[in-house]
């Protein structure tokens, strides 16, 4: 059988983190959450909004496209697939304040617990044919994250 083109293997994996044996949605989060922290320190904060607003459109586009190229060689929503967690991981990280280590370990965990259990519609948003379906769940976890985390924030003061 033929195998799938380098591009959409290295978007879809999430530049790789995809192929890690244990946990690889987790790999793909934490590797979008290390990338949003290196960036935390290095630019101001509304750069950081922008650069990450750009991630999140970038990468849904190009999550749904690479998803559609490899469901046909590695099946439905297959768990290498990892550009899925990176989207939701940043959408939740919108809420965090630059360079806050503590919000963005909290946005990491919060996504992933949504992204886990899927309450609230988030497993409905799977039923969605291709790339879609599998960006659109983890684009859901990601939402409910972000609020969730300006409560918290907004409780804290």
């Amino acid at each position: 059988m033929k195998k799938p083109s380098f591009f959409p293997v290295l978007v879809g994996t999430g530049f790789g983190s995809g192929f890690s044996p244990f946990a690889p949605g987790t790999a793909g989060a934490l590797l979008a959450t290390l990338i949003w922290l290196g960036l935390s320190f290095i630019v101001s904060e509304a750069c950081l909004i922008w650069l990450t607003v750009a991630f999140i459109l970038f990468f849904t586009i190009l999550g749904i496209w690479a998803v559609n190229r490899l469901e046909p060689y590695w099946g439905e929503d297959p768990s290498r697939v990892v550009v899925d967690e990176m989207v939701g991981a940043w959408i939740a990280l919108l809420a965090a304040p630059s360079g806050s280590v503590w919000y963005g370990l909290g946005a990491f965990a919060l996504f992933r617990l949504f992204d886990i259990f899927k309450p609230l519609g988030i497993r409905r948003m799977e039923s969605f044919p291709g790339g879609f379906g599998v960006m659109m769940d983890d684009i859901l976890a990601g939402i409910y994250s972000f609020v969730v985390l300006i409560g918290v924030r907004w409780l804290i003061g």
